[in-house]
C-alpha cells in the first residue's frame, strides 16, 4: 500500500509541474494553449532517446529535454503568438496533433510501440528504482519550479504579464513589449513541460505516443481551470485532485474523458475563476453576453 501511495505522489508531482507551466501561459499571460502535452512528450522522448541510444547520463538527458522542448516552444511561439486568442488555440491544438502523428510514425521513436528499457536516474549512488528516492528527486524539481514561478509572478515581469493578460492594448501603449513577453513565457512553459516529460520517462521506463496526446492536454487544462487560473496553489490543488480522482473512479475509466469535459464546462459556467482563482483571469474563456435589446 505504501508503494501505491508513493506512486500516486510521484504522478501528482509530474502533473503539478505541467499545471504550473500551463498556468503561466493561461493564467498569467492570458493566452490559450490546447497542445501542452506535445512539449511534455518532446521532453520525454528527447531524454529517453539520449540515454538509450547514446548512453548519456540522466542529468544530460534532463537538461536536453528542457532545452529541446523550450526550443520547440520558441519555434512555435515566434510565428503564432502575435495572432488572436481564438486562432492561437487552433494552432496549438494542431501542433499537438502533429507532434502526436510524428511520434507515431517515426522509426526512431518506436512508432506506436514506443520506447522501452529507459534507464532510471543514476545520481549520487542512489537506487531510484525505489519509489521513495524517486519521490525525493521529483519533489526537489517541483519545489524548484514552484520557486521559479513564484519569483517570476511576483516580480516586475509578473506585473507586466498580468497587464498583458488584463488588457494587451493598454499594456502595449504603456511600453510593454507584449510580443517578447508572450514568446518568452511560452518558451519557459514549454521547457518546464519538457522537465516533467523527462522525469516521467525515467520513472515509467516505457513511453508511447498515447501518453502525450490530446487527452493529456485536456487533462492538464482541466487541472488549471479547476484549481484556478492565475493561482499557483490552485495548480497544485487541481493537479492533486485530478490525479487522485481517476484512481477512486477506476471502475468508470471508459468515461474519464467525458467526466473531464463535463467538469471543465461546469467550472467555466458556475465558477470560472476555479477553486482558488480570483479576479478576471477567466474572462478569455467566457463567451460575451449579448446586450439588452439584441
Amino acid at each position: 500500500m505504501t508503494e501505491y501511495f508513493l506512486h500516486l505522489a510521484i504522478i501528482s508531482s509530474f502533473y503539478i509541474i505541467l499545471a504550473l507551466s500551463l498556468n503561466l501561459i493561461i493564467g498569467y499571460c492570458g493566452q490559450v494553449s490546447l497542445g501542452h502535452a506535445a512539449f511534455y512528450g518532446i521532453g520525454a522522448y528527447t531524454s529517453a532517446l539520449i540515454t538509450i541510444h547514446w548512453g548519456a547520463p540522466f542529468l544530460l538527458g534532463l537538461v536536453l529535454a528542457v532545452l529541446v522542448a523550450a526550443l520547440f516552444g520558441l519555434g512555435l511561439g515566434i510565428p503564432t503568438l502575435r495572432i488572436r486568442d481564438d486562432y492561437l488555440a487552433i494552432v496549438t491544438l494542431g501542433f499537438g496533433i502533429i507532434v502526436d502523428l510524428v511520434l507515431l510514425n517515426l522509426e526512431v521513436t518506436g512508432g506506436p510501440d514506443g520506447l522501452t528499457r529507459i534507464p532510471p536516474p543514476d545520481l549520487f549512488g542512489l537506487n531510484f528504482r525505489f519509489k521513495g528516492n524517486y519521490l525525493t528527486l521529483v519533489m526537489f524539481c517541483v519545489l524548484a519550479v514552484l520557486l521559479l514561478v513564484y519569483r517570476l509572478v511576483h516580480s516586475r515581469h509578473g506585473r507586466a504579464l498580468k497587464a498583458i493578460r488584463d488588457h494587451e492594448v493598454t499594456a502595449r501603449v504603456m511600453g510593454i513589449n507584449t510580443a517578447a513577453y508572450k514568446i518568452a513565457i511560452f518558451t519557459l512553459s514549454a521547457g518546464m513541460a519538457g522537465l516533467a516529460g523527462s522525469l516521467y520517462a525515467h520513472y515509467i521506463t516505457f513511453i508511447n505516443p498515447e501518453s502525450f496526446g490530446l487527452h493529456t492536454s485536456i487533462l492538464i487544462l482541466t487541472m488549471v481551470v479547476l484549481g484556478g487560473m492565475g493561482s499557483i496553489l490552485g495548480s497544485v490543488v487541481g493537479a492533486g485532485i485530478l490525479t487522485i480522482l481517476p484512481e477512486m473512479l477506476r471502475r468508470f475509466a471508459d468515461y474519464q474523458d467525458l467526466a473531464y469535459g463535463g467538469l471543465l464546462i461546469a467550472m467555466l459556467i458556475w465558477r470560472p475563476q476555479g477553486l482558488l482563482g480570483v479576479g478576471k483571469v477567466s474572462q478569455k474563456f467566457i463567451l460575451p453576453k449579448g446586450k439588452k435589446g439584441t
